[in-house]
């Protein structure tokens, strides 16, 4: 584990920042000695985050999908930080179930945040770490980039895109001095499960198959921690039971 003050004199920006992961990972920023920006639509829970955080917690509410808003995400980010070292993009929806089940307007919405906020976010930052020549870019992927899980083939998908597009962008940032890596977890203990088929979701509770948010943010925080010199690309993490 990193020291209790290993990105002292950090900064840092999260988006989905007022509950789960986005919540666990600012949190675990902050406990680190980061300045961190919380990020969400959601003002009364963004508060109560930052509250729960304390004084290294700022918030900022944005509608990513605005796209007005979602352009000035780094002008409002340097507003308050004065520079960004880390940017983690972990706002997502989740749409499962079949295919002929889910709407349009739910596959557009999805999408649209899940890969195309994430594409714009990061495209928005970038400038500005190439031109500290410092920077890590870390996004929330999923096990579902890895695996085409049956009961969720849209979002499975979104995270198939957004794998590529992490790896690929990664490829091109590295001479200047920019790690861009992801994270992928199993099913996290968030309200994203809450539309899980609600068979499996039972299932899952009943064999212990789901991970804390907390436990992403750990890891997390150890790729952020590593030498500048060495990049985490990408972590695959799960329940033991997960398998069974």
């Amino acid at each position: 584990m990193a020291s209790s003050q290993a990105l002292q004199g950090k900064t840092a920006a999260v988006t989905g920042a007022a509950s789960g992961i986005g919540f666990a990972s600012a949190k675990a920023l902050a406990d680190a000695g980061a300045r961190v920006v919380l990020i969400d639509r959601d003002a009364a829970a963004l508060d109560k985050a930052c509250a729960a955080i304390g004084a290294n917690a700022l918030p900022l509410v944005m509608d990513l999908l605005d796209p007005a808003q979602c352009n000035r995400l780094l002008e409002h980010t340097l507003a308050l930080l004065g520079q960004l070292d880390i940017f983690h993009a972990n706002a997502g929806l989740y749409v499962g179930g079949d295919l002929l089940d889910t709407t349009p307007e739910a596959i557009d919405r999805m999408l649209n945040l899940n890969v195309n906020v994430v594409m714009k976010n990061v495209h928005n930052v970038l400038p500005h770490m190439i031109g500290r020549g410092t920077g890590d870019i870390l996004v929330t992927s999923s096990l579902a980039a890895h695996f085409p899980t049956p009961w969720e083939p849209v979002y499975a998908s979104s995270k198939w895109a957004i794998d590529c597009f992490v790896q690929t962008v990664r490829r091109q940032m590295f001479k200047h001095g920019i790690r861009v890596g992801s994270v992928s977890p199993g099913p996290v203990i968030t309200s994203l499960l809450s539309d899980w088929p609600a068979e499996k979701l039972a299932e899952a509770k009943a064999s212990g198959s789901l991970i804390e948010a907390a436990e992403v943010a750990e890891v997390l925080l150890f790729m952020l921690t590593r030498p500048r010199g060495m990049t985490i690309r990408d972590v695959v993490l799960m329940p033991t039971n997960f398998d069974l």
